[in-house]
């Protein structure tokens, strides 16, 4: 068995020099398959769902080979890493469609916490039952999730005290969204939402872990991973996709793993317990200090994460995609994009080089991977 995968990666476009400039608007016009949020100086793309990684990994770099040449086109115009305003622009919004109510409100409601730039991963489940239970694990293990992409230290050319800012920041929503014990609970969990106007309509559930579907909350046909931060670098993100990928393989297969029954923790304190480990992860991603969801028993993010690897390597390399999982050695060897670039800091490097650095680093590694790698692969 191998699952369906695909991202919606969202991207802050700027100059070479690290300042982000708004040009959503311009990109919608002039290309397909690119879509705007609600404010402009970032854009999204959505892969197709393939089971196939050298599907995937072409899938990742295609979309943003098209969107670089344009950007270049515009006025040497440049994609730009990391998942906040590293270097300015914070206090202020920039609205990509000002006709737009559902954008009024986000606006108005939450300002510019939520002008970030991040990767959802999803993963097909089809059974509304057992994909449920997914959201139930895997929103205790998002934590490591976000310890493995964190790539926002920095806010206005700032230091913030955050491996992810963006997490550290981001307005959670609604303030409350429990462990759903079944699909029809989280049916009419929704409905209330929208009803009472905590939820403005189906997609106005931020949380970490969600299920998604074409029609939500009735048809629901797979697990998003909404917690990482932008992951640059498509090998390592599709690493962590492989560990998210064995890890649902291993849940859908053993109908025991569930934290409603295989923790000691009621519902309501195993909520309290993930959101501790999330705040812990967004600030020292893989040095965090978690808590277990099986037994409460402490652990480093990093040694949890080796684990998992150990404990699913043996189904990757059944359904034939281990070496897509073997990366994340390195990232847990060498630290998260955040890491490296406060090290870098560390040393004296300022916050611009550091920023301009990884734009150039960004766009070499794209390069080489998309002509080692996907010239013979078809879409």
């Amino acid at each position: 068995m191998v699952l369906l995968k695909g991202f919606e990666i969202e991207m802050y476009t700027g100059t070479p020099q690290g300042d982000i400039v708004g040009l959503s608007d311009k990109i919608m016009s002039d290309l397909d398959g690119f879509m705007r949020e609600p404010d402009s100086r970032n854009v999204e793309y959505i892969t197709q769902p393939h089971t196939n990684y050298d599907s995937l990994l072409c899938a990742l770099l295609r979309p943003r080979k098209t969107l670089r040449n344009y950007l270049q086109g515009l006025d040497n115009y440049t994609l730009i890493p990391g998942s906040t305003l590293s270097l300015q622009g914070s206090q202020r919004f920039f609205r990509s469609d000002p006709t737009n109510p559902y954008h009024d409100y986000i606006e108005q409601t939450y300002g510019t916490k939520v002008v970030t730039a991040s990767v959802h991963i999803n993963v097909g489940v089809s059974d509304p039952e057992v994909l449920m239970r997914a959201c139930r694990v895997i929103r205790m293990e998002a934590p490591l999730f976000l310890a493995m992409s964190a790539s926002s230290p920095f806010l206005d050319s700032k230091t913030t005290g955050y491996h992810s800012t963006r997490w550290g920041l981001f307005p959670q929503t609604p303030n409350h969204v429990p462990l759903f014990a079944s699909h029809a609970d989280h049916i009419q969990w929704v409905n209330e939402q929208l009803a009472s106007g905590t939820m403005q309509n189906v997609r106005h559930l931020w949380v970490s872990v969600r299920p998604n579907g074409d029609r939500r909350p009735y048809d629901l046909n797979r697990l998003e991973l909404r917690i990482c931060d932008l992951v640059t670098d498509p090998i390592a993100l599709l690493a962590m996709t492989a560990l998210l990928e064995a890890r649902l393989i291993q849940i859908i297969d053993n109908p025991s793993i569930d934290p409603l029954t295989q923790s000691p923790f009621s519902p309501e304190e195993l909520i309290t317990l993930t959101r501790s480990n999330e705040m812990a992860a967004a600030t020292n991603s893989l040095d965090a200090r978690l808590q277990r969801w099986q037994d409460g028993s402490s652990i480093l993010a990093r040694d949890w994460i080796a684990q998992i690897y150990q404990e699913v390597w043996s189904i990757a390399k059944q359904q034939g995609f281990s070496c897509f999982l073997s990366p994340l050695q390195k990232i847990l060897r060498e630290g998260n994009e955040a890491q490296q670039w406060l090290q870098l800091h560390k040393i004296g490097v300022d916050i611009q080089r550091v920023i301009a650095q990884a734009i150039i680093a960004t766009q070499e590694r794209e390069a080489e991977l998309e002509s080692k790698l996907c010239s013979s692969v078809r879409q």
